[in-house]
C-alpha cells in the first residue's frame, strides 16, 4: 500500500531525474504507483506535487517539436538502437504520449527523426542506428548476402509461417514481453497476488475479469477489469465507459482515459517488482 510519504518521496526522486516535476502519467509510469493510491492520499495530482515541494505545471506550455525529437534521439544514442516506448517512459525527458500525439505511433518515430536530422552532422551517429527505409511499399525478399547481413540487424522482413515475440523479459518464467491481449492476461495472472488481487472469474464478454482487491488490512473490494494490450484499445474497441473499474494493459497510451477508470500498466509493474 502506498502511503503519502512514499508518494512524496517518489515524486522528489523522479523530479531529480527529469529536472522538473513529473506529470501524472510520467509519475505512474516511472513509480508503479497507480492513480488509485494517489487519490487515496491527495485530493488531486497537483496537491501531491505541491506536497513534495514543487510547483505543478498549470500553464500547459507546448513543447517544441525539435525538443521532443532531440529527446528521442538522445535515448536512441544512449541505448545504441531504437528503444521501446516503455524504456522512454523511464529514461526520456518528455512523456512518450506527447511524442506520439505529435508524430504518430511509436513505430513512425524513426521516419520523423530522419527528416528532422537530415543534414545535421551532430546526429549522424543516431541516424546510423536507425533502420534503412524500405525502398517501396511491396518489397520482395532478397537472397541472403554478407552485405545485407551487415547493413542492419534490427529490422527484417518476417517469415510468414512463424510467430513473432516481444523483447526478452525473463520475468517469473515469462521469456518475452506480451505482444497481444492474451499475453497481458497471462502476465496479470502471474502477478495478481503480489498486487493484492484475488481473481474471481474471467469471461469472454465485457468486462473480462471480476476480482477482489485489498484496499486496507482485512478489507477487500470487488473490481471489474478489462484486459487490453494498449490502454487506448479500450476506446478503439468501443467499450462502454461504465462497468469497468480498471484497465490492465501492457502499455498505457490513452491520455484521455476517463478519470474514474484506473489504468494498471504491466510494463511499469514488472520494472517496479524487479526493483523491489
Amino acid at each position: 500500500m502506498s502511503n503519502k510519504r512514499h508518494i512524496i518521496d517518489s515524486i522528489a526522486r523522479i523530479a531529480s531525474q527529469l529536472g522538473r516535476a513529473p506529470s501524472r502519467s510520467e509519475f505512474i509510469a516511472r513509480s508503479g504507483i497507480s492513480a488509485y493510491f494517489i487519490l487515496r492520499c491527495f485530493r488531486g495530482w497537483n496537491d501531491a506535487v505541491r506536497a513534495a515541494g514543487f510547483s505543478p505545471n498549470t500553464l500547459n506550455v507546448r513543447v517544441e517539436d525539435q525538443a521532443l525529437l532531440e529527446d528521442w534521439g538522445k535515448q536512441v544514442r544512449r541505448n545504441r538502437g531504437i528503444h521501446p516506448r516503455h524504456t522512454h517512459l523511464r529514461q526520456g525527458k518528455y512523456d512518450a504520449s506527447t511524442i506520439e500525439r505529435r508524430f504518430g505511433p511509436w513505430s513512425k518515430l524513426p521516419e520523423a527523426f530522419r527528416k528532422f536530422a537530415k543534414g545535421k552532422r551532430e546526429w549522424s551517429d543516431v541516424l546510423a542506428l536507425l533502420p534503412v527505409p524500405k525502398p517501396n511499399k511491396n518489397p520482395e525478399r532478397k537472397p541472403y548476402s554478407a552485405s545485407s547481413a551487415s547493413s542492419n540487424t534490427k529490422q527484417r522482413l518476417p517469415l510468414g509461417d512463424r510467430p513473432a515475440y516481444g523483447n526478452p523479459i525473463d520475468f517469473h518464467g515469462l521469456r518475452h514481453e506480451p505482444v497481444n491481449e492474451q499475453g497481458v492476461v497471462l502476465l496479470f495472472g502471474m502477478v495478481a497476488k503480489q498486487l493484492g488481487f484475488l481473481v474471481e472469474a474471467v469471461q469472454k464478454g465485457f468486462p473480462d475479469c471480476e476480482a477482489k482487491r485489498q484496499i486496507a488490512p482485512e478489507r477487500w473490494q470487488r473490481v471489474n477489469i478489462e484486459f487490453e494490450f494498449e490502454s487506448r484499445n479500450f476506446r478503439d474497441h468501443r467499450h462502454p465507459l461504465h462497468g469497468c473499474d480498471i484497465i490492465v494493459c501492457w502499455r498505457h497510451n490513452w491520455d484521455e482515459c476517463p478519470k474514474h477508470i484506473e489504468v494498471l500498466e504491466l510494463s511499469s509493474v514488472v520494472k517496479s517488482l524487479r526493483n523491489s
